[in-house]
């Protein structure tokens, strides 16, 4: 996929993971639901990094100024991506949830465990092929690219490869989150698949760096404030994230390692997907939300309060977040990952990065 103009990012916010304590009713997980499907609200599951602890976000705007129109209060609740999907599945017998929103390949393992309803918003037309489903299940609301992020005081430069990884120096100081559970951790099997040619060759390299990765992390968000401390060295994250909580931690710089010397550095589309839930309590505010994600109101904030990339194509930011988002994007090869392979095999994929990694 090629980056669509010029994508802007959004205030600083970090990206944790905390959930919002909802109450009974939202995390029973069994009998029939309570909820009141003429209550002005409606239940959020969604990953971290579009939320900020100052309140500052793009989610903070998004919820406050949609209550302001519409009267709907949105309830929150954050996770890893596949544990949002997890939560969903967990919960199909009392369906707690209007909307999710999460990365791929989870949005597309939620749609095949058949956990999301056909609902294409308005102004879904103006959002480009790649970035939803044809059969209009999800739709990405915000546009964003992995990446990892180093600590720019400890290092004079960023690291330029994977091989670069490997030194000594990264020992127990550098951490990636992990595949399978968070969405950002998925993605750094994805670009090892990609950049190495395939599983064998990938294992083989991941395995190496285990020797200096710390361990497991549930969430990515939790890396940023440590990499920014200088407790690592190196983690990953995504480019709307990272760039967007620069300002609150400005020791962390962003880079995309080659697969090998003298290679471009490379990196794929990883956008935030927005579906309508399977059964959802509040079936029709969850529509009406959905529409404002999308509209060009919004949409024109994803750069402007979010530091993220507009996912429609007829909208062209160019607020100063823009022009340094298209800055970090440049020269870099964007490359289109076969999601119906990755949906089909995550779960092998991740065991072989199991057993390589003695994870």
């Amino acid at each position: 996929m090629s980056v669509p103009g010029i994508r802007p990012f959004r205030k600083p916010l970090a990206a944790c993971c905390t959930a919002l304590v909802l109450g009974a009713s939202l995390t029973a997980c069994g009998g029939a639901s309570t909820a009141d499907p003429d209550a002005k609200e409606i239940t959020v599951y969604s990953a971290d990094g579009l939320k900020s602890e100052k309140g500052d976000g793009f989610y903070d705007k998004v919820f406050q100024d949609f209550r302001k129109k519409t009267g709907i209060k949105v309830n929150y609740v954050e996770s890893g991506s596949g544990a949002a999907v997890q939560r969903l599945a967990r919960e199909r017998a009392n369906t707690k949830a209007d909307v999710v929103v999460t990365l791929p390949p989870f949005i597309q393992q939620a749609d095949g465990k058949g956990l999301l309803d056909t609902y294409r918003p308005k102004g879904a037309d103006q959002v480009a092929a790649a970035d939803k489903d044809p059969s209009g299940k999800w739709t990405s609301i915000v546009n964003n690219y992995f990446c990892f992020i180093y600590h720019k005081k400890q290092l004079k430069q960023a690291p330029t490869t994977w091989q670069d990884l490997l030194d000594a120096k990264f020992k127990n100081k550098l951490q990636y989150s992990t595949p399978g559970v968070a969405g950002d951790g998925t993605a750094v099997l994805i670009k090892a698949l990609h950049d190495f040619g395939g599983q064998g060759p990938a294992m083989t390299f991941l395995k190496k760096l285990q020797a200096n990765n710390v361990g497991p992390s549930s969430s990515t968000g939790q890396l940023a404030p440590k990499t920014d401390k200088g407790e690592l060295l190196v983690a990953n994250g995504d480019v709307q994230m990272n760039y967007a909580n620069q300002k609150s931690m400005p020791n962390q710089g962003i880079f995309f390692p080659a697969a090998r010397p003298g290679a471009k550095p490379t990196t794929f589309a990883l956008p935030y997907a927005a579906g309508l839930v399977k059964n959802a309590p509040h079936r029709a505010n969850a529509e009406k939300f959905l529409d404002y994600l999308l509209s060009p109101e919004v949409q024109r904030q994803v750069s402007a309060v979010g530091g993220g990339f507009t996912s429609r194509k007829d909208i062209k930011p160019t607020d100063p977040n823009a022009t340094q988002l298209a800055a970090i994007m440049k020269n870099v090869e964007i490359f289109q990952p076969d999601w119906s392979d990755i949906d089909k095999n995550l779960t092998s994929y991740v065991e072989a990065w199991r057993t390589a990694t003695g994870s």
